[in-house]
């Protein structure tokens, strides 16, 4: 890379935003590989991610918390032991921080509702109580996600989150309009 040229970068650069323009694209590609992911629920990884977002927008959320709450497990094929940090990685350019803390943490918040079967604490999230995102990922677990496994609940198909999604992706990345207030992702 140190021998490159002006030329050769401002040729990769072009090629580079050419490629990003079809990352919605690729994101929704992603979620509709999710039909045939992780088996087991009574709903598809698909269903339960749409679910997710269902929840959050029939609770009143802002476009930014759903595409989180619908992009939330993407990381599961991927990455099944830090998915949740995967998934907060694609979104932090294009929302605000509170959104990306929220789904970078889900994974440890979720284990409140099934560690103890496993010999584990449950409350390890509280080592985070302090932090002024720790209610919202709370609230996250309970309202959208631990919730989404319904196999009766209403849920619209990805075509209804499709232009969401476009809005949001759309966006320049880390425009501090945007993404805000940052605060450190551990305690």
């Amino acid at each position: 890379m140190k021998e490159g040229t002006r030329e050769e970068y401002v040729f990769l650069e072009h090629l580079e935003d050419k490629f990003n323009q079809g990352l919605a694209d690729r994101l929704l590609q992603a979620l509709r590989n999710l039909e045939h992911s992780l088996s087991g629920y009574q709903v598809t990884r698909l269903e339960h991610s749409l679910q997710s977002a269902s929840r959050a927008e029939a609770d009143g959320a802002d476009e930014d918390m759903i595409i989180g709450a619908l992009l939330h497990d993407l990381g599961d094929e991927l990455a099944p032991y830090n998915h949740s940090q995967l998934a907060a990685a694609i979104i932090r350019p294009y929302v605000r921080g509170e959104v990306t803390w929220v789904v970078h943490h889900h994974g440890l918040f979720q284990k409140f509702y099934y560690a103890h079967h496993f010999g584990d604490d449950p409350n390890e999230r509280d080592r985070y109580r302090d932090h002024p995102w720790y209610q919202s990922c709370v609230d996250f677990c309970e309202r959208y996600d631990q919730a989404a496994f319904d196999p009766d609940y209403p849920t619209p198909s990805l075509a209804h989150f499709e232009p969401m999604l476009r809005r949001v992706f759309s966006r320049a990345p880390f425009d501090p309009e945007v993404i805000g207030e940052e605060h450190s992702l551990e305690p």
